[in-house]
């Protein structure tokens, strides 16, 4: 994959000229999914991520594109890298653009870089704050074009992370005409692969369901023909890593396989991590479906750890529950509910609580022996977190999770404390070990009757060792100590000379 800078000759050009030609080649660059190139093709105004763009001596309109510019390729950089910080960076740069504009009076421009921001905000799992800013774009971009068109993408991306399945077919269908007439092929490609993923959930619920996973592969082929034009080696992979979900339902495991080695092998080429983890977390899939629940962990273990580096919360929460599910169909289920229970946290906290629902559901669902009040807890709250999904699959998985759950005691009728009851326990091993070693001081000091030599026998420890770490770390216990007994000094005799 072409990774350096194009040329562009700009030797004739003023200076505002020279970044307007920079911005349209990086923001064409991205449409072909060669990010890296984009970023160099903005030298030498912009150095890469984390770097702030050299704006001096250019025009406030121009120097807000070039905010803007910065800002999408930082935030898809981040997309396909182990860097935290970089979406982070990415509403960072866009927001500056979203100021520059402001002050320029250039609504649409602002409506503009709002939905580019609120992707930035989907990716990071952060839902809520997506929606506001889509609401805020999409009231200007009414009148059609690519602007109006991403905008309209980016929230079906985030109706979808919602389960919202059919708001998401919905969106897709009354915009159709709207697409249709979009000429740059990445979007429209986004589209067709957009409504593939949307037709294969719903299929896999329905009792049409071969018909909704044909239509589904004719949207993915649409896709692929129209990121082939565009040529987006990345999005081509997708294609080819959801055309395998539909080989999964249909049980073809073994064409399931081929098309993922195809989707890991233009990652690979495409020299994108992330990307590479969701094949990973995909096969992860289909070896639990096969039954290679080994295999599955392994491969959910990897895709994990890169999604955790990237920052890229709820992939992480995904990828931890498939590794849940392997676990507990390989008769670990101590670590299979650590792992559930790490996916419900960091679904939470990220503020995506679909997931962390479907987290605490799927718990139920694989681990026979849950202690009774964690699994009465986890249900009642899957039951609240998934209430608004319009997932009949979801709902009768709810239904089933009901007869196994236990009713939540009328002592637990007040509002539930989240974290102590489903999160893990986080320790820190030094106030434990104090906890622990006040504990067995205090019971020993209690056998003997408060007598320090005695319990430093018992504790293999010397008098003035015990008595030194009482004071010091322990003062508290001071007083189920004897007394302390000062020995009186002996007098000094003098000698006769």
């Amino acid at each position: 994959m072409r990774t350096t800078s194009p040329k562009l000759h700009t030797a004739h050009h003023t200076a505002n000229e020279q970044a307007e030609l920079r911005c349209r080649t990086a923001l064409e660059l991205k449409d072909r999914g060669e990010y890296e190139a984009a970023s160099k093709a903005m030298l030498p105004i912009w150095k890469g991520i984390g770097s702030w763009p050299d704006t001096k001596g250019l025009s406030d309109a121009v120097a807000a594109q070039v905010f803007f510019t910065t800002g999408i390729i930082t935030g898809w950089l981040g997309g396909s890298s182990e860097g935290k910080l970089v979406n982070e960076h990415a509403r960072d740069l866009l927001t500056e653009s979203i100021t520059l504009f402001e002050a320029l009076h250039d609504s649409r421009k602002v409506a503009e870089t709002r939905a580019e921001l609120a992707q930035c905000y989907w990716r990071a799992g952060d839902n809520d704050t997506a929606r506001i800013w889509l609401a805020a774009a999409l009231e200007r971009l009414t009148t059609g074009g690519p602007a109006h068109a991403n905008a309209l993408l980016v929230l079906s991306s985030v109706e979808w992370a919602e389960s919202h399945y059919k708001e998401v077919l919905r969106i897709l269908s009354e915009n159709a005409l709207l697409f249709e007439r979009i000429k740059n092929h990445t979007i429209k490609g986004t589209y067709h692969n957009q409504l593939g993923i949307t037709l294969r959930v719903i299929g896999s619920a329905s009792k049409k369901r071969i018909e909704y996973f044909n239509r589904a592969i004719e949207e993915y082929h649409a896709a692929d023909q129209e990121f082939k034009l565009a040529k987006h080696v990345v999005f081509r992979a997708h294609v080819k890593n959801n055309i395998s979900y539909v080989l999964r339902e249909l049980r073809s495991f073994q064409e399931a396989h081929r098309y993922l080695e195809q989707a890991r092998r233009l990652f690979k080429r495409a020299r994108d991590k992330v990307r590479m983890a969701q094949v990973n977390d995909s096969r992860a899939q289909l070896f639990i479906a096969e039954g290679k629940y080994a295999e599955a962990e392994h491969h959910a273990r990897s895709a994990a750890r890169t999604f955790e580096r990237a920052g890229r919360q709820c992939f992480f929460a995904e990828a931890l529950v498939d590794q849940g599910i392997a676990l507990a169909r390989m008769r670990e289920p101590q670590r299979a509910q650590f792992m559930f229970q790490q996916a419900i946290e960091v679904a939470h906290q990220a503020g995506s609580l679909n997931r962390a629902g479907l987290a605490a559901l799927t718990m139920i669902e694989e681990i026979d022996l849950l202690p009774l009040e964690l699994q009465s807890v986890a249900f009642e709250q899957a039951k609240e977190w998934l209430t608004s999904s319009e997932d009949t699959h979801i709902r009768r998985r709810l239904k089933a999770a009901r007869s196994k759950s236990a009713a939540r005691p009328e002592s637990k009728s007040q509002p539930v404390d989240v974290p102590q009851f489903l999160f893990n326990k986080h320790y820190d091993l030094e106030d434990e070990v104090l906890k622990f070693e006040r504990g067995l001081i205090s019971e020993t000091l209690a056998k003997v009757g408060g007598k320090i030599t005695h319990a430093a026998k018992i504790l293999g420890v010397t008098h003035d060792y015990l008595a030194y770490t009482i004071k010091s770390k322990h003062p508290d216990l001071l007083k189920e100590r004897t007394p302390i007994r000062r020995r009186p000094r002996r007098k000094k005799t003098s000698r006769a000379k």
